[in-house]
C-alpha cells in the first residue's frame, strides 16, 4: 500500500463520528452475531454426536435354504413328450404329475419287459438251488465214502491181523514138525543100531524109516503153510494200501464235483443279481416315465413345449418355485470390508420399491430399513470382484415384508463401531477404514473356545 500521506500517526476515534456511532449502535447485527456463534457452538457440539460406522452392499432377495430356491425340474431318462398334466402359473404339490413321456431306445421296447425279467431271475434262483442241493447230495457222499472207507480199513487191518496170527500158528505148527522130525531120526537110528546088534527085528528098522520120512515130508508142508501165511499178510497190506487209493481217489472225485458244482453255483448267484438289478432297473425306469413334481410349488415357466418332441436325459423340463420358503438377502461387499464383517453381525436392509429414508450413521432415525443378521459369509470372491454375504431377518425386530418377491432388488448396511462425528470426519479425511469391531460374546466365544 503506497504511503501518501504526511502524518502517519494519525488515530481514528470512532466514537467522534456519529454515522459509526449509528451504525455500530443497530441491534440485527448483535442477534446476528448471537445466531453466528450459536451456529458454531451448535456445530462443534455435533462433532461430539453418536455415529455408526457402517459397510454399505447391494444384492438381490434369495432364500435362506437352497431348497427353497426356484429349481428346474429335469427327466431322468430320454424319451419322447406324449402329455403335459400342467400350465405355467399352476400349483403342483409334491409329487403330482407334470409330463409324460415314452420310450425311444429300441432296448426297452418290450412291453413284457419287466415281466420276462422276472421269470428269467426265478428261473436263475431254480438253477442256484439246484446247485445247491447237487453240493449238498456230494457232500453226503463224500461223508458215505469217508464211512466206506473207514470201515474197509478195518477189515483189511482185521485180515492184517489174522494173517499174523496164522503165521504164528504156522511158525509154532513148524517149530513141532522140527522136533518130531528129530525124535524120528533118533528113533530110526536107535532102531538101526539096535538091529545091527540084533536086538530090534528089520521091521521095526522099516517102520521107524517110515515114521521118518513121513516127518521129512510133513516138514515140508508145514513151511509151506508158512510161507503161505505170509503171504496172506503180504496180499492183507496190500489191500490196505489199494483201499487207501481207491477211496482217496473217489472223495477227491467228490470233492471236485462238490467245488465244480459251488463254482456253478455261485456263478449262478452272481447271474441271479445280475438279473435282479436289471430288473429293479427296469422297474424304476418304467416308473420315471410320469416326470413328477419334487416339492410343492408354482410353475414358474415350461420350458419345453409341443407333443412329440425327444428330449435328452437332463433336460429342463419347468421351473418350479417352492410355495413355502424362508426369506433371505445376498449382498456384496468390498474385499477390503471383508474382515469387518462376521456372522450374526447386525444389518440394516431396505429393498427396491420400498419407500424408506435412511440415515446411515443413525439407523434408528431411518424409515422403510428393516433389521438382519449376517448368516454365512463366502470365501471366495465372486465374479464381480466383491465377497458374497447372506444377511436373514433379525428375529428380535420387525418382520419383513410379505410382498417381497425372489429377485428383487435390496441394499443394506453393515453396523459397526459406534464413535463420534468429528472423529468420523477425521477418518475419512484421512483415508482410514472404519474400527476393527467385535462384539463382546464373540470376543467370549473365542476365549471359551481358547
Amino acid at each position: 500500500m503506497l504511503n501518501i500521506s504526511k502524518d502517519n500517526n494519525i488515530l481514528i476515534t470512532p466514537g467522534k463520528y456519529a454515522s459509526i456511532t449509528s451504525v455500530a449502535r443497530r441491534p440485527h447485527y448483535k442477534l446476528l452475531n448471537r445466531i453466528i456463534v450459536g451456529f458454531l457452538v451448535f456445530l462443534v457440539a455435533c462433532l461430539f454426536l453418536p455415529w455408526t460406522q457402517n459397510i454399505d452392499g447391494r444384492g438381490a432377495v434369495t432364500t435362506l435354504k437352497p431348497d427353497h430356491r426356484p429349481q428346474t425340474v429335469h427327466n431322468a431318462i430320454a424319451g419322447r413328450i406324449e402329455k403335459w398334466f400342467v400350465q405355467e402359473g399352476d400349483y403342483v404339490n409334491k409329487g403330482d404329475t407334470i409330463l409324460f413321456i415314452s420310450e425311444i431306445k429300441e432296448d426297452y421296447f418290450d412291453p413284457n419287459l419287466i415281466s420276462n425279467t422276472k421269470q428269467q431271475v426265478d428261473a436263475k434262483k431254480m438253477a442256484y438251488d439246484s446247485y445247491g442241493e447237487k453240493v449238498g447230495s456230494l457232500e453226503v457222499q463224500a461223508k458215505s465214502l469217508l464211512t466206506e472207507r473207514q470201515l474197509k480199513l478195518e477189515q483189511g487191518r482185521n485180515k492184517i491181523k489174522q494173517a499174523l496170527l496164522k503165521i504164528k500158528s504156522d511158525s509154532m505148527d513148524l517149530e513141532a514138525v522140527k522136533t518130531q522130525l528129530r525124535i524120528a531120526n533118533t528113533q530110526f537110528d536107535r532102531s538101526t543100531a539096535l538091529n545091527k546088534e540084533g536086538l530090534k527085528p528089520l521091521t521095526d528098522v522099516e517102520q521107524k524109516r517110515l515114521k521118518l520120512q513121513e516127518a521129512q515130508a510133513y516138514i515140508i508142508t508145514q513151511e509151506n503153510k508158512l510161507l503161505s501165511s505170509k503171504n496172506e499178510l503180504i496180499n492183507a497190506r496190500v489191500e490196505i494200501n489199494r483201499i487207501t487209493a481207491e477211496y482217496a481217489e473217489k472223495i477227491s472225485k467228490s470233492h471236485s464235483d462238490k467245488f465244480t458244482a459251488l463254482s456253478t453255483q455261485y456263478d449262478t448267484g452272481a447271474q441271479v443279481n445280475k438279473l435282479e438289478n436289471q430288473f429293479v432297473n427296469y422297474s424304476v425306469r418304467n416308473g420315471l416315465y410320469y416326470i413328477t413334481a419334487p416339492q410343492s410349488g408354482y410353475v414358474n415357466r415350461a420350458l419345453l413345449a409341443g407333443i412329440g418332441e425327444t428330449i435328452k436325459e437332463g433336460t429342463g423340463i419347468v421351473s418350479i418355485m417352492p410355495a413355502g420358503y424362508d426369506i433371505a438377502v445376498e449382498t456384496y461387499v468390498d474385499p477390503i470390508d471383508l474382515p469387518l464383517v462376521h456372522r450374526g453381525a447386525k444389518v440394516r436392509v431396505w429393498f427396491d420399491g420400498w419407500p424408506r429414508i435412511v440415515f446411515s450413521g443413525w439407523p434408528g432415525l431411518s424409515y422403510g430399513t428393516f433389521g438382519g443378521r449376517v448368516v454365512a459369509i463366502e470365501n471366495f470372491i465372486s465374479t464381480n470382484g466383491k465377497y458374497r454375504i447372506l444377511v436373514s431377518p433379525d428375529k428380535d425386530e420387525e418382520k419383513w415384508p410379505k410382498q417381497l418377491s425372489i429377485g428383487a432388488g435390496a441394499e443394506s448396511i453393515a453396523l459397526l463401531d459406534t464413535v463420534p462425528i468429528w472423529y468420523e470426519i477425521w477418518r475419512n479425511l484421512n483415508g482410514f477404514p472404519p474400527n476393527f469391531y467385535k462384539p463382546d460374546g464373540q470376543d467370549s466365544n473365542s476365549k471359551d473356545k481358547k
